[in-house]
C-alpha cells in the first residue's frame, strides 16, 4: 500500500503541517500544534498512528486484524494501522478525516477561527 497517498491526504488538511519531533524516522502531522497523525516504517512494516474515540478505536481494533492500539501512545485515544492492504483505502482515508476532526474540535475557538473552521 502507498503509504505516500496517505501522507500527501493528511497534509491537505486545513492547517496541517509535518514535523519530526521523534527523530528522521517518524512523519508527525500535526494541526495548530497538535498531532493527528503519525507515519512510520517498523520491522519493515508502514503504519500510521491516528487519534480515535475511545469507542471507535475499540470497534475497529475488533474489526480490523491490522488496527492495534496506539504504537507508543495513549492506546485509549490512540490506534496503530498496519498499511499491509487490509483496510480498504476508502476506510483509512475516513479515519484520517476522524482524527483530524478530532483534533480541530479540541481546539479553542480562536485557533479554529484561524483555520477558517467554525465547528
Amino acid at each position: 500500500m502507498d503509504s505516500k497517498k496517505f501522507f500527501t491526504y493528511c497534509l491537505c488538511k486545513e492547517g496541517a503541517i509535518e514535523d519530526y519531533p521523534f527523530g528522521p524516522d517518524v512523519i508527525v502531522m500535526k494541526v495548530m500544534g497538535k498531532m493527528f497523525a503519525l507515519l512510520s516504517r517498523r520491522e519493515g512494516q508502514v503504519n500510521l498512528s491516528l487519534k480515535c474515540d475511545p469507542n471507535y478505536a475499540e470497534l475497529l481494533r475488533q474489526q480490523y486484524v491490522s488496527v492495534l492500539p496506539g504504537y507508543h501512545l495513549n492506546k485509549r485515544h490512540w490506534n496503530t494501522l498496519l498499511l499491509d492492504g487490509s483496510i480498504p483505502e476508502k476506510e483509512i482515508r475516513s479515519f484520517i478525516d476522524h482524527s483530524y476532526d478530532l483534533v480541530v474540535k479540541s481546539l479553542t475557538r480562536e485557533k479554529r477561527a484561524r483555520l477558517k473552521i467554525t465547528t
